[in-house]
């Protein structure tokens, strides 16, 4: 009996180790006991299982990546081409791994991630051509695959989030491969040679601006200086007509002046025009005109003038005789 128990509590003591185990952290616990999973999911630390009977496996729930290579593929033109890595970033929600470890085992990603990326790039390379697939649509194709796997995991295993696919250049055959290098260095050319044509089209599109700004800054200077001769002209034009208005305004002075004199004469020329004056210049027109004063005579000589220097005549004649008739008076008095 003592030998029992000995055994007994021997057996226990060696089972401890046994039944103690660890996990890691980023990683969760589920338990297996005869084949049948536990709904008991343990969290990074120490913890206990039975042994012997319950068996751990660890379960990543933090980001990881998993690597999915050579995957081969056929076009749609025939041609075999082969992927040499394709890179999914996923992780599996913690609250979430029970029923995802239930349902798909704990190789969840084979199913999810490896099994589906290799059904969905042959689905890709079936339905396009080669051109397409390495060149065309190469660049469409890791966001495609990861919205693919999303939307297949969404609806059938919840807790699996697709964070990033990154797809490498597939493999092609070699007689392919030269004739892509060659397109590719063609592809250079042209690029060179358009980009040789833009720079060009660039410096004769300066040329041409720098030719109208020089056009445009003469035709300005045309347009200033064309404005100042306007203005020189306007000033000048301005200057005659003011002296034109000067002129006019003197012309009309000396116009009334000369019509106020003629008017003035007119008026003494009617004052004058007595019978009496009419009479004298009637004699006027003898040649032999004597004038006497007492016993003493005056005689003048007198021409046939115009009427302008009879006038004038006539007042020198006048000035003569009365003269001779003071000092004939002067005479007599003495």
């Amino acid at each position: 009996m003592g030998f029992l128990v000995g055994a007994t509590a021997m057996l226990a003591f060696l089972s401890i180790p046994l039944s103690l185990h660890t996990v890691q952290e980023g990683y969760v616990g589920v338990y297996f006991r005869g084949g049948a999973l536990l709904s008991e999911v343990t969290g990074p630390g120490f913890n206990w299982q039975l042994p012997f009977v319950t068996s751990c496996y660890h379960v990543q729930v933090t980001v990881q990546t998993d690597h999915v290579d050579n995957i081969p593929c056929g076009t749609s033109g025939g041609v075999l081409i082969s992927f040499d890595k394709v890179e999914v970033v996923n992780r599996l929600r913690s609250e979430s791994v029970y029923d995802t470890i239930k349902n798909y085992t704990v190789h969840y990603d084979k199913t999810w991630i490896f099994d589906k990326i290799h059904h969905e790039i042959n689905q890709f390379c079936s339905k396009h051509t080669l051109q397409e697939v390495y060149i065309d649509l190469f660049d469409t194709l890791d966001e495609n695959l990861a919205k693919a796997l999303q939307r297949d995991c969404n609806e059938w295993a919840p807790g699996i989030e697709i964070i990033a696919v990154r797809v490498t250049k597939p493999n092609i055959p070699d007689s392919i491969r030269t004739n892509y290098a060659n397109m590719e260095i063609q592809k250079t050319k042209l690029l060179i040679a358009h980009e040789a044509q833009r720079v060009v089209e660039k410096e004769a599109e300066t040329d041409k601006k720098r030719a109208t700004i020089e056009a445009e800054k003469v035709s300005a200077v045309s347009k200033i200086n064309m404005i100042k001769e306007i203005a020189e002209k306007e000033s000048i034009q301005k200057i005659h007509a003011i002296e034109d208005i000067m002129h006019v305004d003197r012309e009309k002075a000396w116009a009334d002046a000369a019509y106020y004199r003629a008017m003035r004469e007119a008026e003494a020329n009617a004052g004058r025009l007595t019978e009496a004056f009419l009479e004298y210049t009637r004699i006027l027109r003898y040649n032999r005109i004597r004038w006497t004063v007492g016993d003493t005579s005056c005689c003048c000589e007198y021409t046939q003038l115009d009427q302008q220097h009879q006038d004038l005549y006539v007042r020198e004649m006048l000035s003569v005789v009365a003269t001779w008739s003071i000092s004939v008076m002067a005479r007599s008095l003495w």
